[in-house]
Order: structure tokens, then C-alpha cells, then sequence
């Protein structure tokens, strides 16, 4: 049998690849789905506590970045090197790390964002059950979990893939969680879907013991693929639920990573000069915040960053902004507010820690 000649091979090699490229990419996108709107989910704990007005509480909101960001963790998606945590220990020492500090703080509640319930990233720890263990030996706490979102394995980078990746929102309350439903936010249409993934919130109902109730909103807004735009419009729904809420007399409070530059001008504080921009620090648009509503910027100890960029390691020179805050409305006071300086020591976010009153309608600002 004569061999087959050099350029038969190189086709059949070119082909093939072409099949498992095109093979690939189809599994991708018909994998791909979205999780359902108004999703009702299950609370979890025995609290039959109710929320008190005129009383001072303490809420938390920090995002644990899926136990990978340890100070010398960059991102391949944010120009890095790294696609996966360092190790499973190393997922486990960030995820008790955060608990640890988020309790720190003796909370009456706290929002949790990116947290991972079986992800290649994370090796497969189920960050929930770790923060929840915390949070049962530290005290009676109800929690809820949304799951953000689910991809299907990424490809990417070839010598370490990302994988497959589960990631949600989890909410801990003193206070009983009566229901909770999770909101599918607007994202990316086409070929950006696929990098922008599904985002959502969660609305968590806590009685208050004069008949209204406390509504605790914990979200996690798009951060690549996105523009400002699609921005736009996830706030218009998230502020469209909050406003209805408020109208019905309750008490609202929204929490989270917003992924814009909270403050509309943090870029700037933190980085004097810089000509780098990035669709997840757009300013914010206040001019589309409801009329009852304020964002709570009013900081304690002046202004303290909430996120690295992870293109290098953590340093003087890593570009930082705010993106991480609390928006409330009207009747519910802001006693204080603080973004924590915790260099970035288990996440590539700091933590915002908020006093507030129910029943104070003062201008919080």
C-alpha cells in the first residue's frame, strides 16, 4: 500500500480538528440554558424570630469570588495567567476565611455573592455548606441560596481548562426568612451569552413586628460581555421590583456586587489618571435610581476600595475601584457604612459592612 502522501495528512489532521472545534462549539450552545424567572426558593433554618423598627442591625455584603482569589491570584480574564483556585485546601482557607470575617462582624445579616456549589474552578467544594457550617456554629441564622448561574465546560485556557462552573448568591439572616424568589436578570443575546452566563437576584422576605415586612434583595449584576445598556436594564428591574416593594409600605434593602463603579467616580479616586476603562466599572447611573431610594456612600472612614483588577498580583500598583454597596430605601435608616480593608487577603473584594434602623425616614445618602 503506497503511503499517503504528505498533504492528505495535513488535510486529515485539519479536518478533524475542524469537526472537534465545531463539535465543541455546538455542545456549548446547545447546553446552554437559562435558569427560570421567578423561581421560588427554599429557605432554609428554624428562626421564627421577626424583625424589630427602631432597633440597630448590622448587614454584611461581600463577595467570596469562588474561593480562588488569594493576593497573588490573576485572572485569564482579567489579562492574568490563572484559571482555577490553587488548590482544593486553598478554596477551603479562602471560603472559612470569608465566613470568619463576615461573622466578625456579629451580623444580623449578610449577602454572599459568587459562591460555588460544584465548579472545576473550585474543585468541586460546595462553598454554600462550608459558609453555612460557620454560620450554624456561630448562631441561629435562616439562609437562602439563588444559583446565579451554570456553564458548560470551557475549553479554555488549553493547559488548565476553567470547566464547568455552578456559582450562586447565598443570604444569612437572624431574622426568619418567610420565602424567597429568585429573578432572572437581562443579559447578553448571541455569541455573548456564552461569556456573560445567566445573572439573577434574590428577593428574601423577613417579617417586621409591625405588619410590613423587611425585603432583603442580594444581587450579583453582569460583568463581562455586557454594555451599558444591558446595565441599564437589569437596574430598571431590579429597580422596578424595589420601588414596587416600597410602595406597598415594606422595608427594602439591596445589597451586592453591582459591577459599576458604585460611586461614579471611585475609578478616578483610586486611580488618578488612568485611561483604562472596563464594561464592568462604568459609573452608575444614579439618574435612574427611584425616587425613595439612595445608594449608601456616606462612608465612616472614607473611601476604601471593594475590587481588584486581577491582571496581577495584589499590589500598590493594582488598578481598584468600589463596586460593592447597599442601596435602601426611605424608611429605612443608614447609621453607618464602611468598605473593610482587608487586602484583598481570601477574595478580590473587600467587604461593605451596614448599620440601618427600620422605620428612619431620613435621607441616608
Amino acid at each position: 500500500m503506497k503511503k499517503l502522501k504528505w498533504w492528505k495528512v495535513l488535510l486529515l489532521i485539519i479536518l478533524l480538528a475542524i469537526l472537534v472545534a465545531g463539535g465543541y462549539v455546538a455542545y456549548v450552545f446547545l447546553t446552554y440554558s437559562r435558569i427560570e424567572d421567578n423561581l421560588a426558593l427554599q429557605p432554609e433554618g428554624s428562626v421564627t424570630e421577626k424583625a424589630k423598627t427602631g432597633e440597630e442591625y448590622t448587614i454584611v455584603t461581600y463577595n467570596v469570588g469562588f474561593g480562588a482569589y488569594t493576593p497573588d491570584f490573576t485572572f485569564f480574564m482579567d489579562e492574568g495567567t490563572e484559571s482555577r483556585a490553587a488548590s482544593k485546601e486553598s478554596v477551603e482557607n479562602c471560603i472559612n476565611g470569608c465566613a470568619d470575617i463576615a461573622l466578625s462582624y456579629d451580623p444580623d445579616f449578610v449577602l454572599f455573592q459568587e459562591v460555588d456549589i460544584g465548579s472545576t474552578r473550585s474543585y468541586q467544594v460546595e462553598q454554600r455548606n462550608l459558609i453555612n457550617q460557620k454560620f450554624a456554629a456561630a448562631g441561629d441564622y435562616d439562609n437562602v441560596f439563588a444559583q446565579n448561574y451554570h456553564s458548560a465546560y470551557l475549553m479554555y485556557p488549553i493547559t488548565e481548562p476553567h470547566g464547568a462552573s455552578n456559582s450562586g448568591i447565598l443570604t444569612e439572616s437572624r431574622f426568619d426568612i418567610t420565602s424567597s424568589l429568585r429573578r432572572s436578570l437581562p443579559i447578553a443575546t448571541g455569541v455573548k451569552k456564552i461569556l456573560d452566563l445567566d445573572r439573577c437576584y434574590s428577593i428574601s422576605r423577613i417579617p417586621v413586628e409591625d405588619g410590613k415586612e423587611l425585603v432583603l434583595i442580594n444581587q450579583h449584576l453582569s460583568a463581562y460581555g455586557t454594555d451599558a445598556a444591558q446595565g441599564n436594564a437589569q437596574l430598571e428591574m431590579l429597580f422596578a421590583d424595589m420601588k414596587a416593594e416600597y410602595e406597598k409600605g415594606n422595608y427594602v434593602i439591596c445589597g451586592g456586587d453591582f459591577n459599576h463603579d458604585f460611586t461614579t467616580d471611585s475609578k478616578e479616586y483610586f486611580n488618578p489618571g488612568t485611561d483604562r476603562s472596563y464594561s464592568w466599572c462604568e459609573p452608575f447611573p444614579d439618574d435612574i435610581i427611584p425616587q425613595g431610594f439612595s445608594k449608601c456612600t456616606n462612608y465612616a472612614d472614607g473611601m476604601i476600595s471593594t475590587t481588584r483588577y486581577t491582571d496581577i498580583p495584589y499590589s500598590a500598583d493594582s488598578f481598584t475601584v468600589i463596586l460593592d454597596g447597599f442601596i435602601v430605601s426611605d424608611n429605612v435608616k443608614c447609621t453607618y457604612v464602611q468598605n473593610i480593608d482587608k487586602q484583598y487577603q481570601y477574595t478580590d473584594h473587600n467587604p461593605v459592612v451596614m448599620k440601618f434602623i427600620l422605620g428612619g425616614a431620613e435621607d441616608v445618602e
